[in-house]
């Protein structure tokens, strides 16, 4: 027999979903899965993401475990940023599910389309 599903076994993954599944924190994920880097990198290859936004973004992903945050005593500080294994550890799971939307859209276009279709014949 398959284990019910209640609120309370399903709040850790809600959680987490939220976090990783937020407008920024892909973005932020997929490209320090390539290297780590610098904020002010991040911050001019993520358009429309604002400074506060990025901040409040990576400082949830450190919260998490799944960012470091390294500050070099240069001046000014220069401060990195970089997955931890658990943050790459995430890289696996959120390709595989950004290969899946890119080769389902047409079909999720095309589902929208009927809905919306068949939504406005009922007005």
């Amino acid at each position: 027999m398959k284990p019910r599903h209640t609120h309370e076994s399903c709040t850790p993954v809600r959680e987490i979903l939220a976090r990783v599944g937020d407008k920024w924190s892909i973005l932020v994920i997929m490209l320090l899965s390539e290297r780590p880097w610098r904020f002010n990198e991040l911050k001019r290859s993520i358009e429309g993401l604002s400074q506060r936004m990025l901040t409040l973004t990576l400082r949830n992903l450190e919260r998490d475990g799944l960012v470091t945050r390294t500050v070099y005593p240069t001046v000014p500080p220069s401060v990195e940023y970089a997955l931890t294994p658990l943050g790459e550890s995430l890289c696996g799971p959120v390709g595989a599910l950004g290969r899946w939307a890119l080769e389902n859209s047409p079909r999720i276009d095309s589902a929208r389309h009927r809905f919306d279709a068949a939504a406005k014949r009922k007005r």
